[in-house]
C-alpha cells in the first residue's frame, strides 16, 4: 500500500497543485477522485484509495456511477460524507451531459434517439419508461419520464402518455424503455404496449415513431425493425 500522505509528495504529483499549475484536463480518473475525496486512511493515501476504489469497477466511470452510498463506504476511508461527495460530483456531470442537450434537437433516425435517452437510461437498474414528444418538424419539444418499475418491467398509463402529447401539441411521438439486463429482444408486453400505443395515437392523429429498448451499449428499435 502507498502510505505516504498526498501532501508530502512533490508538488508535481499533488492532484490539486497539478489541477492548478496545469488544468483539468491533465488529471486521472483517480486524481480527480482523490480530489474530491480529500484524504485516505491510515494505510493508503487518497489517490491509492480512489485506485482501488476505480479498480473495483474495472475503472469505468459509468460502473463507479452505478455505486450506491452503501457500497461506496464499504471501501475503508469512505464514510458517508465523503461517498456522498462523490455521488454528488457524478450526478454533477451526468446532468451537464444532459445540459448540453437542452437545445431541441430534430430526430432524423433512431440513433439521434439513441443519443438522447442512453445518457438516462443507461446505469438504471431497474426499468423507466420514457417519452420524446415531436412537433411536425421531427423537432423534439419536450422528453418526460412516464413510469419507472422494478427490474423487469414497469407499468405505463397510455392515457398520460396522450394527455401531455395533446397538451404540448404534438403530432408524433417516440417511446423507449431500458432492460437492465442487457438483452435487446422485445418482450411480448413490450409488442403489445407498443401496438396499444400506436392504436391509441391513431385515433388522435399523434403518430408513434419508434419504440427503442435500450442497454448500456446498444438498442433495438421497432421502426428499424419494421415492427411499427
Amino acid at each position: 500500500m502507498n502510505t505516504i500522505p498526498i501532501k508530502a509528495w512533490s508538488l508535481d504529483d499533488r492532484p490539486r497543485e497539478k489541477l492548478l499549475a496545469k488544468g483539468k484536463a491533465v488529471l486521472t480518473d483517480a486524481e480527480l477522485l482523490a480530489i474530491v475525496i480529500g484524504s485516505g486512511n491510515r494505510e493508503e493515501s487518497a489517490l491509492a484509495l480512489s485506485k482501488r476504489i476505480l479498480g473495483s469497477v474495472n475503472n469505468n466511470i459509468q460502473e463507479l456511477s452505478k455505486l450506491s452510498i452503501g457500497q461506496l463506504t464499504k471501501f475503508k476511508g469512505i464514510g458517508a460524507v465523503k461517498a456522498i461527495s462523490i455521488v454528488s460530483s457524478l450526478e454533477l456531470g451526468r446532468r451537464r451531459h444532459f445540459e448540453q442537450q437542452e437545445v431541441k434537437p430534430v430526430i432524423k433516425s433512431s440513433s439521434d434517439v439513441f443519443t438522447i435517452l442512453q445518457p438516462l437510461l443507461n446505469e438504471l437498474q431497474h426499468e423507466e419508461f420514457w417519452v420524446l414528444y415531436l412537433n411536425n418538424s421531427n423537432r423534439v419539444v419536450a422528453k418526460e419520464q412516464l413510469s419507472k418499475g422494478g427490474l423487469t418491467s414497469t407499468m405505463v398509463d397510455v392515457r398520460l402518455l396522450f394527455k401531455k402529447a395533446l397538451e404540448l401539441f404534438a403530432v408524433a411521438i417516440i417511446v423507449a424503455h431500458n432492460h437492465p439486463s442487457g438483452k435487446l429482444k422485445p418482450s411480448n408486453s413490450d409488442l403489445l404496449l407498443t401496438q396499444k400505443i400506436k392504436d391509441s395515437g391513431a385515433l388522435l392523429e399523434i403518430k408513434l415513431l419508434d419504440h427503442l429498448i435500450i442497454t448500456q451499449k446498444d438498442y433495438f428499435s421497432f421502426a428499424d425493425q419494421s415492427l411499427l
